[in-house]
């Protein structure tokens, strides 16, 4: 770690624009938090859940979609052949009861068939009956689906509604702190807003911190004995920075010298 002294720095500054990036700091410290509320907003990971959510729901509610059409299609073909059967039965009926059938044999055979129509009308009812029992389920699972869908849509809309006002608020206070910086920074000498921006950089965007009460503002620890005495021995306008963290230190009426 640098333990160059603090009185062999060469950076200088009116003790005004020292005090002055307290006030950058502050608004810089304002700007990261808004930032980072607009980041982190509660809002953006439920919609991010609720999205993917949905995008699994809809591949659910097209699936049974899928299974209702083609049972709507298997239902209409049993119906159909249902009818056939029936159909060509009461043919077969009619002509026996018209007599149009006399010989023996033939009177036989068409008795059978009749049978054997009347066997294979049963077994497509069935078939008929277990496709609706399957149709039913399937709708009722497309609907539930549907309203699943439907009821996720308007979550989304809700929190959409909620993050885009969030939004509107931190950008407008964020326009806000802009404009409050512009005047402070243009007050500032070059040197010392390069200086402060680096450390802003490296040392999670705070740069400077005040003295007060023997302690660093920036990282909260106090200032030994000798570091002390060397601020107090230091121009006004000399640019500190605390030994132990490097951001610059900066004078104030609390400093506690």
């Amino acid at each position: 770690m640098d333990r160059t002294p603090l009185r062999r720095r060469a950076l200088k500054a009116d003790p005004a624009a020292q005090l002055a990036l307290l006030d950058l700091q502050e608004l810089d410290a304002r700007a990261d938090l808004l930032r980072h509320q607009r980041e982190s907003m509660p809002e953006l990971a439920e919609i991010a859940s609720l999205t993917a959510e949905r995008t699994e729901l809809d591949g659910r509610r097209r699936d049974a979609q899928t299974a209702v059409e083609d049972l709507t299609a298997e239902q209409r073909k049993v119906d159909l052949d249902v009818e056939q059967v029936k159909a060509r039965r009461v043919r077969d009926q009619e002509r026996m009861a018209q007599g149009l059938i006399s010989n023996p044999k033939d009177l036989e055979r068409m008795q059978g068939e009749l049978e054997s129509l009347q066997r294979r009308i049963t077994s497509l009812e069935d078939d008929e009956l277990e496709v609706m029992a399957r149709l039913e389920d399937a709708e009722k699972d497309l609907d539930a689906l549907t309203t699943q869908v439907a009821t996720t849509d308007d979550r989304l809309a809700e929190l959409a509604d909620a993050r885009d006002r969030k939004l509107a608020e931190l950008d407008e206070q964020l326009r806000t702190t802009a404009d409050e910086r512009g005047p402070v920074v243009a007050g500032l000498p070059a040197d010392l807003l390069a200086l402060y921006e680096r450390l802003r950089a490296s040392k999670n965007g705070i740069a400077v911190g005040a003295l007060r009460a023997r302690e660093c503002g920036g990282c909260r620890l106090s200032l030994d004995p000798s570091e002390l005495a060397s601020i107090r021995s230091a121009p006004a306008d000399e640019v500190l920075r605390h030994e132990e963290c490097q951001r610059i230190l900066v004078r104030t009426p609390e400093s506690g010298l």
